[in-house]
This record gives structure tokens, sequence and C-alpha cells, in this order.
């Protein structure tokens, strides 16, 4: 019964559309005013102009050192404890398995955590383009070639973003 309503309203819509264009008229559901222009001419418009097509963010190939940050406090990087310190963060060339519709593979990486030259941990880091941080965060970014570390509102969450060559990288690392 369903499938029958919904086909007929399809069809009363591509009906009240071919009559449209075959009237010329703006709204077929309005009788045409007494003396007004029934020619298609009179109803077309030109097409609104599109918005340039963004080019696609570009992400740096290999491994990157982004810099050193300290977290105040402990937290969990990939699930696994990373205690409060100093670390060295550095960009990996494996990209994040989790597939989500509309993501750009390439700005969904891993980053390591080192500490004495060995990793300590590692988390999944978005890439921002410089581009398009406004867009992603209200915040006011760190300067160019800087970090900064804070707790989030809720004490849950610590953001970890760091802002290099152009590309802002964003970490959320649960509190411990």
């Amino acid at each position: 019964m369903t499938r029958l309503v919904l086909v007929g309203a399809l069809v009363a819509a591509l009906g009240v559309g071919a009559y449209a264009q075959a009237t010329g008229s703006q709204d077929a559901t309005k009788p045409a005013r007494k003396g007004a222009a029934t020619s298609q001419a009179a109803g077309h418009t030109e097409p609104k102009a599109q918005p340039p097509t963004e080019a696609s963010p570009s992400a740096p190939d290999g491994q990157l050192a982004l810099g050193t940050v300290r977290i105040p406090k402990g937290v969990k990087a990939d699930g696994k404890p990373l205690p409060a310190g100093t670390y060295q963060v550095r960009l990996t060339t494996e990209a994040a398995s989790q597939e989500a519709k509309g993501q750009t593979k390439s700005l969904e990486r891993w980053a390591e955590f080192m500490r004495g030259g060995k990793v300590a941990g590692r988390e999944v880091v978005t890439i921002v383009p410089q581009s398009d941080i406004s867009k992603v965060q209200k915040d006011t970014p760190p300067r160019a070639n800087s970090s900064k570390v804070e707790t989030l509102k809720g004490g849950d969450y610590v953001r970890v973003w760091i802002n290099k060559g152009g590309n802002h990288y964003l970490m959320h690392l649960p509190t411990a």
C-alpha cells in the first residue's frame, strides 16, 4: 500500500513538472496570468554560478617530526596508558584504518609519542590544512611551528594541537 502511494506521488510530480515545462509556467499549480508570455524563453533563467571546487587537501608524505609537547597528566594513547611528561611527536606514514564517508585517507594518520628514542605511545592524528582550520576549530590555534596542549571542557580529554608546515595536527587523548 505504501509503495502504491509513493509511486502515485512520483507520477503526479513528474506530470506536474512536464506540464510546467510544456506551458513555460514557473509554477504549474497556478494558472497562467492573462496576457503573460507562455513561451519557454519567458520562464528560463540562467543557472546559478557554482562556487569553485576546492583543491584536495594535501598532507606531507613520509615521516615528519612534528615537535615536542608536554602532556600535563596521564592519558591513554591508542587505548594504552601514556604517563605525563615531555614527548617528541612524529607523524608516521601509516594511514588510520577507519574509513569514514568523505574522509580524505591521507589526512588520518598515526603519530608516535617518543621518549628517549623509543616509542612510548601512538594515536591517530587528524591533519587539517591551514585554509580549513577555522571550519574545524573555534579556539585560537598555536603559532606556526609550535604546539598547544590543553584539557578540554569536562576534563575527559586532552587535546594535542600542533601547527607545522601549513597544516594543523589534532589528537584527542582520553584522560587515564
